[in-house]
């Protein structure tokens, strides 16, 4: 079967399975083809159920996703129950060494949001579970166990449009499910097992997404239409958050794509205009960093840090002392090869034969270098990678492959504790959830920073 006719196997069992539907839908080229996906299984087969259409508007985005999100919404309301949420929770943004984070829709700051608050949407005077210092992540997961309450379901599905294509990230939250619901990789199930996170086109390619949406004749958003002519090479067109890390080298198109809103952006979140002039550039850590002339890598740091505000360079310095900890006591996992390069270098290195980690490699302890030109620079703990880190403002360390601190691992930990108490699971299981999963799966925090497996090819076709 090629790609299409799984996917169509995969809704039939969603649809069969659970009696609780909803989509996550941005308004980009995935979430996008998977509704029309959706939209037209059950237009086929005949489903009436309203499924439910979770929308989180991020105030400034595109006008061109904008008019693609509101025509959507707009004609196909006979089967979608939606959820537009405007929300003021934090979102990360990697414009400004003073702020970690911005709120859309801010009370207090009308007078300088992009625009209007749209009509019919949810604040969050709707959500009784919302407070201050909720990240916009923490709201899709408390957002699901509210769903699942108030339509009394008995079991919850979130559709989501990923594809292993996109992200080393996204391949691993597939292949590397350790809670697979009827023992399918491409179905998360939560604790309890009453809510699923479901992506049917996992295995997609970029070319099959715009297969279907041409063969289909389904609509589409045509801001990517806009990008093709700005000369941005089909893989790398993204529509997200404008501030995170990954959107920076693109941020200057806001200026010729959609100048109205850009006028809007620079006043209302902190260093935009200066990320969209240097954002493809060595001064924001991007392209070939340079270490200036009489400093060593560390040196550089310190230097870098001296120009922040105290929080922030609080955030880098924690963040640095635990990664100096883990590798000289614990150390991180690495190849043979990568192991042989250091020794060559001359490097000392502490080589263990055994590592608490599913993976043929081994942990390796060894103390922080300033530099080091191998291939495997990206697995190595330099002085030169937290540079690079400070230069994109990347807050969480995420170029360095930085996990959850123990304060994000305690949250979390609460969270799931609630979701459990919410939902009437804690401490057990019923038999249909027993049988749904498969025997000797665990489902302890902190098991994250395993190694993935080596990566394979699919054996799926295109469209």
């Amino acid at each position: 079967m090629n790609v299409y006719e799984l996917a169509q196997e995969r809704l039939k069992l969603i649809f069969e399975t659970f009696d609780n539907i909803y989509l996550s839908f941005s308004g980009g080229k995935d979430s996008g083809v998977l509704l029309n996906l959706v939209l037209d299984y059950m237009r086929r087969n005949g489903i009436t159920r309203k499924i439910g259409l979770f929308h989180i508007d991020y105030e400034i985005q595109y006008l061109q996703t904008l008019d693609y999100v509101e025509k959507t919404l707009r004609d196909n309301a006979d089967l979608l129950d939606v959820y537009r949420v405007c929300v003021p929770f934090k979102v990360q943004t990697c414009t400004s060494m003073h702020q970690q984070y911005w709120r859309p829709w801010e009370e207090g700051k009308e007078d300088i949001w992009v625009r209007k608050m749209p009509e019919g949407c949810l604040t969050w005077k709707d959500f009784p579970f919302y407070n201050t210092d909720m990240w916009d992540y923490e709201f899709q997961q408390r957002f699901a166990a509210w769903i699942h309450q108030k339509n009394n379901a008995k079991r919850t599905c979130c559709i989501i449009g990923i594809r292993t294509q996109e992200s080393l990230n996204r391949w691993r939250c597939i292949y590397n499910n350790p809670h697979r619901f009827l023992g399918k990789r491409w179905i998360r199930q939560w604790p309890g097992g009453k809510i699923c996170n479901a992506y049917p086109i996992y295995d997609w390619l970029t070319a099959d997404v715009w297969t279907a949406n041409g063969k289909f004749g389904w609509t589409y958003n045509h801001l990517y239409d806009l990008l093709y002519m700005a000369g941005v090479p089909i893989e790398s067109q993204r529509v997200a958050s404008p501030f995170i890390s990954q959107a920076i080298p693109s941020l200057h198109l806001y200026q010729a794509i959609d100048p109205y809103t850009w006028g809007k952006m620079v006043g209302r979140v902190n260093g935009v205009n200066c990320a969209a002039i240097y954002g493809k550039t060595s001064a924001l850590g991007w392209q070939n960093v340079k270490l200036p002339k009489g400093l060593t890598w560390e040196k550089y740091m310190y230097f870098l840090l001296s120009t922040l505000p105290e929080d922030t360079r609080r955030n880098y310095l924690e963040k640095l002392s635990v990664s100096v900890r883990f590798w000289r006591d614990k150390g991180g996992v690495l190849a043979d090869d990568t192991i042989s390069k250091l020794q060559d270098s001359g490097i000392p290195v502490q080589v263990e034969e055994k590592s608490n980690y599913k993976t043929t490699k081994k942990p390796v302890r060894m103390d922080y270098l300033d530099d080091i030109s191998i291939p495997e620079f990206s697995q190595i703990p330099s002085y030169k990678r937290i540079c690079i880190c400070i230069l994109k403002n990347d807050h969480a360390c995420k170029y360095m492959g930085f996990a959850p601190n123990k304060l994000e691992k305690t949250r979390r930990k609460k969270i799931m504790e609630k979701y459990k108490s919410l939902l009437g699971t804690k401490g057990k299981k019923d038999k249909k959830d027993k049988e749904a999963s498969p025997k000797g799966v665990k489902s302890k925090e902190g098991k994250k920073n395993k190694e993935p497996k080596a990566k394979k090819k699919s054996k799926n076709g295109k469209l």
